[in-house]
């Protein structure tokens, strides 16, 4: 087998871990590849969760090598996290003889350029999107102080170096790598960049496998009696538009007055509501669902459409939505907005929702026009998209693909 050191500074406890994280890992190893992950784990989500991810991984044959995240301060607990993680991944390396190293995002890049110089080891600069940028763009790094201002341009110059001497790159999405080749850089070297999206396991997010009792059962539990029923599946904050989604639900209620907004998340339902009660939304209209990954596709089986609003920034032209391909795989239409990644692009291929322009200002009555129509779209069509787009099984294959030619080379 071959030996990979897999560097993650996301929880495998956290959502994101469990949906794009472990499933590539359980799909490579099954091809030959086995697995050294490091992962940086928050307080909360690592009691909660880490003999249910230990036993998972473990079964899996995956070693995991979990670290606690340091939060504060600023910067500096990065630098410690940075720390610990080259600590941790250079004994790893002497130990298992590693021939490959996975970085997953900056700070994982960061570690990855070391190993390579330190131990000639080929490494995958997994990009993820445009860190930095997401940084100034979600306003945690303010570049009109003078600390940010050079963090942020130390990992603006990091970016270009990863591009450029990793072995491999992956980025989510055709937009960001257009974005990096209209880059002007001094190095005459072709950028070995490959699109992965954020893929989905339509095993697991599939119609078939929720049964009508189970809708039955959760219907009842959540009190949905309107119809239709919208969803929004994920965290809400920082890029996902709470108050411009529910804008959204208050006008589509004067055009269907029974309909429910169902919130598939662990965020508290304090806030949600009190934001909806605003706007004058009847709380009852209002549903806040708590589900772990089991839950959610039994869930998003209770809505008609699906819809998530996220800040069109730069740095989005980098980002894919993991909740596209959850929701394309349960054969739900959505409802999403232009200028991110390649959202759009992807929506109007496959015809399974609609993107609009939130700097529109009739967006929304437009969209609710058409919504008869995009209500009456076949999930066999949704699903076929997914199916074409979103398929793990093809996500798994192009980064074998990318291993075995990073191999190569060595």
């Amino acid at each position: 087998m071959t030996e990979v050191l897999y560097l993650s500074y996301d929880g495998m406890t956290d959502p994101l871990g469990q949906s794009q994280v472990i499933p590539y890992l359980e799909g490579l190893t099954k091809k030959g590849y086995h697995f050294h992950l490091i992962s940086f784990e928050k307080e909360i989500p690592y009691q909660r969760d880490k003999e249910l991810i230990g036993n998972l991984l473990r079964s899996k044959n995956i070693e995991w090598h979990p670290l606690t995240y340091t939060k504060r301060p600023p910067v500096l607990s990065t630098l410690w996290d940075l720390y610990r993680m080259k600590s941790k991944g250079a004994l790893l390396i002497r130990k298992y003889g590693i021939s490959l190293v996975h970085c997953r995002s900056y700070i994982s890049g960061l570690a990855g350029l070391d190993f390579q110089q330190r131990f000639k080891i080929p490494f995958l600069f997994d990009m993820r999107g445009f860190w930095a940028d997401e940084r100034v763009d979600g306003k945690l790094w303010d570049v009109n102080k003078p600390i940010y201002k050079i963090v942020y341009s130390y990992f603006k110059k990091k970016e270009r170096e990863m591009l450029f001497k990793a072995d491999g790159v992956i980025s989510l999405t055709e937009n960001a790598k257009a974005e990096i080749e209209s880059w002007k850089v001094r190095s005459t070297k072709k950028l070995p960049i490959t699109v992965i999206p954020c893929c989905a396991d339509l095993n697991h997010f599939n119609p078939a496998n929720v049964t009508k009792e189970a809708l039955d059962n959760l219907r009842t539990s959540l009190n949905i009696n309107g119809h239709p029923v919208i969803s929004y599946l994920g965290a809400i904050g920082t890029w996902y538009m709470l108050d411009e989604m529910l804008a959204f639900f208050a006008v589509f209620l004067k055009t269907y007055p029974q309909a429910t907004f169902l919130f598939i998340t662990r965020e508290p339902a304090a806030e949600i509501i009190a934001k909806a009660q605003k706007l004058d939304i009847p709380e009852k209209a209002i549903k806040v669902m708590s589900a772990g990954r089991s839950e959610v596709p039994a869930a998003l089986m209770l809505s008609d459409l699906s819809l998530f609003f996220i800040r069109p920034t730069y740095s989005k032209k980098a980002s894919s939505p993991t909740k596209q391909a959850e929701i394309m795989g349960m054969g739900k239409p959505l409802l999403c907005n232009t200028g991110i990644g390649d959202t759009d692009t992807i929506v109007n291929k496959y015809h399974c929702g609609m993107a609009i322009d939130l700097s529109d200002p009739n967006a929304f009555e437009e969209a609710i026009k058409g919504m008869e129509t995009l209500l009456k779209t076949p999930p066999e069509q949704i699903m076929a998209g997914a199916s074409s787009y979103f398929s793990l099984d093809a996500g798994v294959s192009k980064y074998e693909s990318v291993y075995q030619n990073m191999l190569k080379k060595v």
